[in-house]
């Protein structure tokens, strides 16, 4: 009896994961007709009315228009590698056959179908999409699958069988063999950042369109992909924040959210993937990521810019989260198809967003005196996981924003054609080691590529708020306890305290990466942008001294040009040091300091 009922026990296990995991059920509500995929029939009327309605859609389908206009007389992509990558001309056709098919869709003008159906027929001859590096693949399989769905009506039997072919011969057969573990280009499988979610959003997109003519390679695809994708998703847990920093946030939510959206709108379910733990929120981390002054803080392989992230949108209304919607209007101007198909209206009183965060899964907060303003001051302060995917050796970094102009610069990440950038030499980069970042230098050594800094303290209240990290570990080989703190106080200055300890005499030397011009005053340094400044000034000890010293690595790297390194340096080599900084922003003339009381970090509150 026992036995009966252990064994009925184990067939319902098995045939509860089949309902969701595999199998034949999982494509068994698969939408007939196409278009299938993120954007459905009928939603054309409802993007139309929003167009006469809202003046940003109206300006985002005159973006798309305007584009499209220009991609009617240029010749269709051509297989070209740059480095080990074909990225370039996949984003490429995947931006063109977006586009077209918007207008297509929206205008019904057949000089779009003409040029959208050439670009198709001429990558469809390509020998490959270069699976090597399977982010090529990814992003052309689902530029193919948008063209086949979207257009699918107003193609010949021919041309979707040669469009079809290539999405199961250049796509889906080398994921099938990346899931099967076969080829070298099979890790993305199993990892737990970016490549994850655009590699297994592209290929499921290509299935989703095409799966009633292979149900057998689909249904394996769509199974595989849904046990891949939440080792990735997890990453998300527990708050929302992405490792990555901003720049792979993007292109990780976004082909996240296709898939999210691809599945829905073909089978009208994601198997709960939307509602994993941190997900629902990650629309939070990009708003505070954001600055005032339209930057991102941006850490790991991040240019500063924020871009656009049409993904928000869809966001919004999936979470009912209006105000990932208010955020992304103020970046979604130009010709993103997502950013008309997903655009949202909604309304939102940005006044009850809290002015700080505190990122405790990845160790990243930011501080902030309003929204709205583009004077705000803004600072992002990291303490992290140098072992992160895309991480520079920068714990203990931060940015400074104010009077719209950033003054504490993070370089961003130099050409990832460099030789073994993501290799043995990736810490002899400048814009990478720890020289090149706002953070301690210890006896002039990186810190240690393996090292982790937790947040340890974090308070915000109206008048104040800070942070404390633990820069122990990345110092372990010199020292045996380093910690920084970063205070805000009264919504108008900035305090940063750092603690070393060591059993043998160090080196340290405190960094500012800056394009102000800078002038040196005593125990002050004096940053000017036009007719803006601050002031930073050396409160301890007593005899630290600053120094600018060159932010420009040798060639082949980047040349920071513009950008200049404010030192602290301290006149000699000790085992205990605090030095506390504090930084003051004005517009005319030097407000005058006052004396401060210092308080070790342990007791900070």
């Amino acid at each position: 009896m026992i036995y009966r009922i252990l064994l009925f026990a184990i067939f319902s296990i098995i045939a509860l994961q089949l309902n969701v995991y595999g199998g034949e059920t999982l494509l068994k509500d698969i939408r007939k007709e196409h278009p299938r995929l993120l954007v459905l029939k009928g939603d054309e009327q409802r993007v139309k009315s929003l167009i006469q309605t809202n003046s940003q859609a109206k300006a985002i389908y005159e973006s798309l228009k305007r584009e499209a206009e220009k991609l009617l007389d240029q010749p269709p992509v051509e297989y070209e590698l740059i480095g080990p990558r074909l990225l370039h001309i996949s984003r490429r056709c995947l931006h063109r056959i977006q586009t077209l098919g918007t207008m297509y869709r929206l205008d019904g003008d057949d000089k779009y179908l003409q040029r959208a159906k050439k670009e198709l027929m001429a990558v469809a001859k390509f020998k490959d999409w270069h699976p090597e590096h399977f982010l090529d693949t990814a992003e052309m399989t689902l530029a193919f699958a948008i063209g086949y769905d979207w257009l699918y009506d107003s193609l010949t039997d021919e041309e979707r069988g040669i469009i079809r072919k290539a999405i199961i011969e250049k796509g889906l057969e080398p994921a099938r063999e990346a899931y099967e573990g076969e080829k070298p280009w099979r890790w993305w499988v199993n990892c737990d950042h970016n490549w994850n979610q655009v590699c297994n959003g592209g290929i499921v997109l290509g299935a989703l369109a095409i799966a009633e003519d292979e149900p057998e390679l689909c249904e394996y695809i769509l199974d595989q992909s849904l046990k891949s994708i939440p080792k990735a998703m997890k990453e998300f847990a527990p708050d929302g924040g992405w490792t990555e920093g901003p720049g792979y946030w993007n292109y990780a939510t976004r082909y996240n959210v296709y898939f999210l959206a691809g599945l829905k709108t073909a089978l009208g379910d994601d198997f709960g993937l939307s509602k994993m733990q941190g997900f629902p929120e990650t629309g939070l981390f990009r708003i505070h990521f954001v600055s005032p002054t339209n930057l991102t803080f941006n850490f790991a392989d991040a240019g500063a810019g924020a871009g656009s992230a049409a993904q928000m949108f869809w966001m919004s209304r999936e979470f009912n989260k209006p105000e990932y919607a208010w955020h992304e209007r103020h970046y979604s101007h130009g010709a993103d198809a997502f950013a008309l198909w997903w655009f949202d209206p909604s309304a939102y009183d940005y006044k009850s967003l809290p002015l700080d965060a505190f990122y405790k899964g990845i160790d990243v907060a930011f501080f902030r005196s309003a929204y709205e303003d583009p004077n705000a001051i803004f600072i992002g302060f990291k303490g992290g996981d140098n072992k992160a995917n895309h991480s520079h050796l920068d714990l203990g970094t931060f940015v400074l924003d104010v009077f719209g102009k950033r003054w504490a610069v993070d370089i961003g990440p130099d050409d990832y054609n460099l030789p073994n950038y993501f290799g043995k030499d990736r810490w002899t980069y400048y814009r990478l080691n720890t020289k090149g970042h706002n953070v301690l230098v210890i006896d002039g050594e990186n810190q240690d590529p393996k090292a982790e800094a937790p947040i340890i303290k974090f308070k915000s209240e109206p008048d104040h708020a800070f942070a404390i990290t633990d820069l122990s570990s990345a110092y372990a080989k010199n020292t045996k306890r380093v910690m920084r703190g970063m205070a805000f106080y009264d919504r108008s200055r900035i305090v940063i305290q750092d603690e070393v300890e060591a059993d043998d005499p160090v080196e340290i030397v405190w960094g500012f990466h800056t394009t102000a011009n800078i002038e040196i005053d005593g125990k002050k340094a004096i940053l000017s942008l036009d007719d803006s400044h601050i002031v930073i000034r050396i409160v301890e000890p007593s005899d630290a001294e600053f120094k600018i010293v060159s932010a420009q690595p040798p060639k082949p790297q980047a040349q920071n040009e513009g950008i200049s390194n404010l030192t602290i340096q301290l006149p000699k080599e000790t085992k205990n040091a605090r030095i506390v900084v504090e930084i003051i922003p004005y517009r005319d003339k030097i407000p005058p300091f006052t004396e401060m009381n210092i308080y070790p970090l342990n007791e900070w509150d």
